[in-house]
């Protein structure tokens, strides 16, 4: 899926928007995005030094969680509950393209736990235990 049609599937808008594509097959989200170099976030982190912030990776791996549960999402919106075990591995700078992975470990009603990993060029950089909530709006 494009940018497009993940607007159709997760809530998120620009510039909260951190995906370009997205598939998802045999239970495994694989989502990427390309790191211009102009995004928001990278103004202050660090000037001279541009880095993509931890909690932005965070992100980036929760909305390929979204993509992962697929029409299950539609009408709600998904609030984090937990961060557990993450470690960041390597920096992501600009002109890097995030390759993130998304697997639902265990589910219960609509509260999601899934693992994930964001790569670059094959290498691990950040990798996490998140947990949320689907909730009943947007």
């Amino acid at each position: 899926m494009n940018r497009e049609e993940l607007k159709k599937l997760l809530p998120h808008r620009e510039p909260m928007l951190l995906l370009d594509e997205a598939v998802c097959e045999n239970g495994v989200a694989t989502a990427k995005y390309h790191v211009t170099g102009d995004e928001w976030f990278l103004q202050g982190h660090f000037p001279g030094n541009p880095v993509v912030p931890g909690v932005i990776l965070c992100e980036i791996m929760a909305q390929a969680c979204g993509v992962l549960m697929g029409e299950t999402i539609y009408g709600k919106t998904p609030y984090y509950t937990g961060i557990d075990k993450t470690r960041f591995k390597r920096k992501v700078l600009p002109g890097d393209v995030i390759v993130v992975s998304a697997k639902v470990e265990k589910s219960r009603d609509l509260l999601y736990f899934t693992n994930c990993e964001v790569r670059v060029d094959g290498e691990l950089c950040a990798k996490g235990t998140l947990s949320f909530m689907l909730v009943e709006g947007r």
